[in-house]
């Protein structure tokens, strides 16, 4: 299958299009930083084409510009990890919409679009995909609105919508301010203790390379639409998360809990219903 996959250069995007190639399939790739692209091992497999969504010109035609792809995944979004960012929706929010309903437009049917766990907002508990969205940050706005803006597009031009809520992920590539990315600069540096949050919140992580395999099976089937939890379905603390990484990295360090309070615009305990994930994914 011709897959197009936007955000390629992004922490998800270079292990989803690995995900593609692996399983044979005709990758067109794009992103807004065609230099990292080239440091990736896939460049050269791939039909690497640039775009600038802050450049968006609606008089292209984007599916004929992107050859035509038989299915879309769209993880591209800018300004991330800065949550609270007031341009999510002032700008990445219509631009994001203007460039799908171009490609549905001139001939796109099957659209898969990243979304975030932070659509919940401050619900606790396991989440549900039949739970209201009840976003709480900028970011999460953005995105739910995106969801609720191509569902309107639905009634007008007819195409297949599966909107992937992302949990949380780690792996090699990650934002070097996460959890996991930090505590092994504070390993590699030699420094003798790590602050943390008491550790005590219990979240839903996933490796990014399950997580890159769920999506690809998740874009790639067509009995399963809408809100798909991309989750493991079971919670874990972070304190046990990091115990997890130390264990596996054959490491130690000092662990400071409670040097850093909870974070307010995060409920303490949440994780991922992944029932409708279950129907679709070959574990």
């Amino acid at each position: 299958m011709k897959v197009l996959v936007t955000g390629a250069s992004g922490f998800i995007g270079n292990y989803l299009v690995k995900e593609f190639l692996k399983n044979n399939h005709q990758v067109i790739a794009t992103s807004g930083d065609e230099e990292k692209a080239k440091t990736f091992s896939w460049f050269n497999n791939v039909k690497y084409i640039p775009l600038n969504l802050s450049r968006l010109d609606d008089s292209i035609n984007y599916f004929n510009y992107f050859d035509s792809p038989e299915a879309v995944i769209h993880l591209a979004w800018e300004g991330l990890p800065n949550y609270n960012a007031l341009f999510h929706f002032e700008e990445n929010l219509f631009r994001h919409y203007a460039f799908l309903k171009n490609l549905v437009r001139n001939g796109a049917k099957d659209i898969t679009v990243a979304g975030t766990c932070f659509e919940y907002g401050l619900q606790e508990g396991k989440l549900s995909e039949t739970m209201a969205a009840i976003p709480a940050n900028p970011y999460a706005i953005a995105k739910d609105s995106l969801r609720k803006f191509l569902e309107q597009l639905q009634k007008h031009i007819l195409f297949s919508l599966k909107w992937p809520r992302l949990f949380y992920m780690y792996g090699e590539g990650q934002n070097p301010n996460s959890l996991l990315a930090q505590l092994e600069s504070a390993i590699n540096n030699g420094e003798k203790e790590f602050n943390m949050s008491p550790g005590k919140q219990q979240r839903d992580y996933l490796p990014v390379e399950k997580v890159a395999g769920y999506i690809a099976q998740i874009a790639l089937q067509k009995k399963v639409e809408g809100v798909i939890n991309c989750c493991s379905g079971v919670p874990i603390t972070i304190n046990q998360l990091v115990d997890n990484f130390l264990s596996e990295k054959k490491q130690s360090i000092q662990l400071n809990k409670g040097f850093y309070p909870y974070h307010a615009h995060e409920p303490m305990n949440f994780w991922g219903d992944d029932k409708k994930l279950k129907d679709i994914i070959k574990r």
